[in-house]
């Protein structure tokens, strides 16, 4: 068995992060564990202030 960080799989690497389609970064954790679902709520918060004020 070889190391992960082998030539090999480091070319392969390449390869399937060249093929990856771009995507855009998330803008939010996500999550279902009790903080991240604070956080979540948090920011669902913040939203909802901003969107009222706008």
């Amino acid at each position: 068995m070889s190391s992960p960080r082998s030539l090999r799989n480091v070319e392969t690497r390449k390869k399937k992060a060249r093929r990856a389609i771009p995507r855009a970064k998330t803008t939010r954790t996500q999550g279902n564990t009790a903080a991240g679902r604070t956080r979540l709520k948090k920011a669902a918060g913040l939203r909802r202030g901003a969107k009222a004020k706008a």
